[in-house]
């Protein structure tokens, strides 16, 4: 927009398109049509290789891929996110209630979706699946940073019993060490603490400004408000002051994974 000397209210003026629309289309948060694309590209003066190699990039926004191997068999603001989690350079993401998605086993995912009842048996199988596949983002050489806090309870909440929480936290151990990962838990003893509010991720991009991703039951928001994402880093800088390192976060994990695994041995014994 700099080189056409357009402010992006008055870019989408011209467009004939709401503010909402053309900020969705820039950050990621929307797919767009060929056609829309080349509009945009006229109106801010980009032509030649790099014109090209975006309507390139436009075209293959319809290959085969996570969204669209699951296609509208995936909430809407599931297939949003992913779309971000894609684009993301950097993510922060504190869990109060359970283990965060990218770092679920498939066991503990299904028993999650299974034991709280609110999701169709029918679409358990693609959610445990399109979940799974997500977390091909914790690997490769364009994978983010990951900065993961999670409370102390959500490492004691028995999903699945005995056998699948102590998988899950060994995987935890094995995901730690991940050279873009970092795992921080929040310990019970601090009491209350910034992430009190609730769960969140924010996802920082290289051409886009971040956005946070906010869920409930019934609905999920994505927060683009410069002000709205600052507040959540600094919940995120509090975090890291409140937070067990990572040293002492996998001594935590590994110390209640030892527990449930000596718990299956012992009933193991006794059957």
């Amino acid at each position: 927009m700099r080189k056409a000397n357009m402010t992006a209210k008055q870019t989408a003026n011209v467009l004939g398109w709401s503010d909402s629309k053309l900020s969705r289309m820039i950050n990621g948060s929307r797919g767009a049509s060929g056609e829309d694309v080349s509009a945009l590209l006229a109106i801010l003066l980009v032509t030649g290789k790099e014109r090209r190699r975006l309507m390139s990039l436009c075209k293959e926004q319809d290959k085969p891929g996570l969204l669209q191997q699951f296609g509208n068999r995936l909430p809407r603001q599931l297939r949003t996110l992913i779309d971000h989690e894609d684009k993301a350079v950097k993510v922060g993401d504190f869990q109060g209630l359970v283990i965060p998605g990218l770092l679920q086993t498939q066991e503990y995912a299904r028993a999650l979706l299974e034991e709280a009842g609110r999701v169709p048996e029918e679409e358990i199988g693609d959610r445990v699946a399109a979940r799974l596949a997500r977390q091909s983002r914790l690997g490769g050489r364009d994978a983010p940073e990951f900065q993961f806090f999670v409370h102390e309870f959500v490492l004691r909440l028995p999903v699945g019993g005995q056998v699948i929480m102590s998988d899950q936290l060994h995987h935890l151990l094995r995901a730690s060490v991940r050279r873009n990962v970092s795992l921080r838990v929040v310990p019970a003893a601090v009491g209350a603490h910034a992430g009190t509010g609730g769960s969140f991720k924010l996802m920082e991009f290289a051409d886009f400004r971040p956005v946070v991703y906010l869920e409930s039951e019934t609905s999920c928001l994505f927060l683009e408000e410069p002000q709205e994402a600052a507040a959540y880093q600094e919940i995120l800088a509090a975090l890291d002051e409140t937070a067990l390192s990572e040293r002492e976060s996998r001594e935590v994990i590994a110390t209640l994974a030892t527990e449930l695994y000596a718990d299956r041995e012992d009933h193991d014994d006794s059957a």
